[in-house]
């Protein structure tokens, strides 16, 4: 009789070798999963079979960061439109906002339960922590960046430069010299995700540094409709999502593209196109973005009706596709989280999913 140690080595063996041709097979995997509309992501559903078949290998590289035992799943579904997700480490839960539901949501890990967080939220979008636990949210109702102090009191970090008053601030990431960079499209201008009051400046990436004077470090010719943000690993490059012409835009606006720039001396430089984003011939709009600790780039997918294509993006520095993680909705943004931060959450349309990773996320929040 086989030893319980022979078994499992056999059994390790086989799998290893399933995930091997999984992992150097080119092709594009037949309709299944979420590309089929077949999925059931619904409490009591049967379970998935291993490997998952919306974690799409499109080049060895990306086998490195996802497991061969896990599934992508469904925690939570209710939205209006679902967006910036952002894990706290000290209270071990989830946040994330509903833009045109005027809330904010909280998923707690230690029972999977959903609570409302914040109502209302001022349309919230983005939201993330700093380097000391503190949330940052940004509002398209009041066109402002806050910070929630750790006494329950909230602290105006933007609301208007040089006299103007901000469009809709979309999107916030924490530096470790103690700044905050946000990105500032107008997408809040409307009647369902804020209000729709007249534009007083162009749409830009800003810098708040730590005694609140704010400067502009991305124009709207660089990086037009700026909308998600992240920086590598190392702080010397950041990532910017230009998204589609939004109100009071008077040129063409951005084109769905994700841009990469240098950050030297709390200033941008060499502002070069990352990615199109046309995969298989498919326009997938990114939205949100992060970085693990490897430094790949993780970008949410908007594809509309194409099938197979809403989801994840997964990308290496120099800006290869890599992998793509697939969900029945358009995904709007993600984040790392979880006690080892090796947990992505996704925030997709009117729901929230996650899957597990072989790989961290880089940033807090």
């Amino acid at each position: 009789m086989a030893s319980r140690r022979q078994f499992v080595k056999t059994i390790g063996g086989a799998a290893a070798a399933i995930v091997t041709a999984a992992r150097t097979d080119a092709q594009p995997p037949p309709p299944q999963g979420a590309a089929s509309g077949s999925r059931d992501f619904s409490p009591g559903a049967p379970p998935t079979p291993y490997p998952d078949p919306d974690i799409v290998t499109v080049d060895p590289e990306f086998g490195g960061l996802v497991l061969f035992n896990t599934s992508i799943k469904r925690l939570w579904t209710g939205a209006l439109w679902a967006e910036g997700p952002a894990w706290s480490t000290v209270g071990r839960f989830l946040v994330w906002s509903d833009v045109a539901g005027n809330r904010q949501w909280r998923w707690i890990e230690d029972d999977d339960r959903v609570t409302v967080f914040r109502s209302p939220s001022n349309n919230s979008n983005g939201n993330t922590f700093d380097f000391q636990g503190r949330q940052l949210s940004c509002e398209h109702l009041t066109r402002r960046v806050v910070r929630y102090e750790h006494d329950g009191s909230v602290t105006t970090l933007a609301e208007s430069v040089n006299g103007k008053r901000l469009n809709s601030p979309n999107d916030v990431v924490a530096h470790p010299d103690g700044s905050y960079w946000f990105t500032d499209p107008p997408y809040g201008r409307s009647i369902y995700e804020g209000r729709p009051e007249p534009r007083e400046l162009p749409t830009a990436v800003y810098r708040v540094d730590k005694s609140g004077a704010i400067a502009q470090v991305i124009g709207e010719e660089q990086v037009p409709d700026p909308n998600g943000l992240a920086f590598s690993p190392d702080y010397k490059t950041l990532y910017v999502v230009s998204t589609g012409r939004g109100p009071g835009d008077t040129g063409p606006g951005g084109k769905g593209d994700v841009f990469a720039l240098d950050v030297v001396d709390a200033k941008t430089a060499n502002a070069r196109r990352f990615s199109d984003f046309m995969i298989d011939g498919v326009k997938c709009s990114p939205d949100g973005v992060r970085c693990d600790v490897t430094g790949h780039v993780w970008c949410s997918s908007n594809a509309g009706r194409s099938a197979g294509y809403n989801g994840v993006t997964v990308w290496t520095p120099q800006g290869k596709l890599i992998g793509r993680i697939r969900l029945p909705e358009a995904c709007a943004n993600l984040c790392f989280g979880g006690p080892k931060r090796n947990r992505l959450f996704m925030t997709a349309s009117q729901s929230l999913y996650a899957v597990y990773l072989n790989t961290r996320g880089a940033a807090p929040g």
